[in-house]
């Protein structure tokens, strides 16, 4: 007989599947970040289902960022050119439309936040 699933497993799918989406989507918003969201995602499902654990680590995209955090620390130097690129295009393109000063200014210390913050992390060369 199938035993009730316990609360906190239920909390940790629910938190890791929001945190899955979140990071998806942070592939295309670039001032909502990717890693730190699917690092969470499968710290979540590894505790709570092997299963669900399995089959986000399958996922090329994501199995291959999280893998490469996990055992080397790193994110690899296409993944921060993409990032740091998207934020800055994202940015100034806002701040053009926007036009408020102190929104420019905030936008700015925002997007050189995110890039210390990408640049912080060592970079993973890409092996071929």
């Amino acid at each position: 007989m199938k035993q009730p699933a316990s609360y906190k497993r239920i909390v940790y799918i629910s938190i890791g599947s929001i945190s899955f989406i979140l990071g998806f989507l942070g592939m295309f918003l670039p001032l909502l970040p990717t890693t730190p969201f699917w690092l969470l995602t499968a710290y979540l499902f590894l505790n709570s289902s092997p299963k669900l654990y399995r089959r986000a680590m399958g996922i090329p995209v994501f199995g291959k960022i999280v893998r490469d955090f996990q055992q080397h620390r790193a994110i690899s130097k296409r993944v921060k050119i993409i990032s740091i690129s998207t934020t800055w295009i994202t940015i100034i393109l806002s701040t053009y439309l926007i036009g408020i000063r102190w929104i420019t200014i905030l936008l700015f210390i925002v997007a050189a936040g995110i890039s210390w913050h990408i640049l912080s992390y060592k970079t993973r060369r890409d092996e071929n």
